[in-house]
């Protein structure tokens, strides 16, 4: 897996998306888990968008998660990257908590969001 720039209608580039690259047939796909995030994220750009630069990993937990592993050089190593996974989920109900107590439902629904968004990963992870 690596994370990569896509480029939409020419325009907008959004970087950090996460990709699977074959190494025998050179083929790559993106990553089935950020598919539904990279899709809403291309449909608020709209079909006429303005020239700009989007980071993915601000988009959506599972690409943050991996650009942290990545510049922490540990993105080869799985058990870090599942180290770095629960840390993270940890973190985000730690936060959901605060969030509920503030009664702050927007908050809520974005960690909420964003839990959803790594379960999806992890369990492909653990398939």
């Amino acid at each position: 897996m690596k994370l990569r720039t896509l480029i939409y209608s020419g325009k907008v580039e959004i970087d950090n998306v996460p990709i699977y690259s074959c190494p025998s047939c050179k083929r790559s796909e993106v990553f089935a888990e950020v598919k539904t995030d990279l899709t809403g994220l291309i449909g608020k750009l709209g079909t006429h968008p303005v020239k700009q630069t989007y980071l993915f990993n601000e988009w959506n937990e599972w690409a943050d998660l991996l650009v942290e592993a990545f510049h922490d050089k540990r993105m080869s190593d799985p058990a870090a990257v599942m180290r770095l996974m629960e840390g993270r989920i940890d973190t985000l109900l730690d936060l959901y908590t605060v969030a509920k107590s503030c009664g702050d439902e927007a908050w809520m629904e974005d960690v909420h969001k964003r839990l959803v968004q790594l379960s999806r990963s992890l369990s492909q992870l653990r398939a």
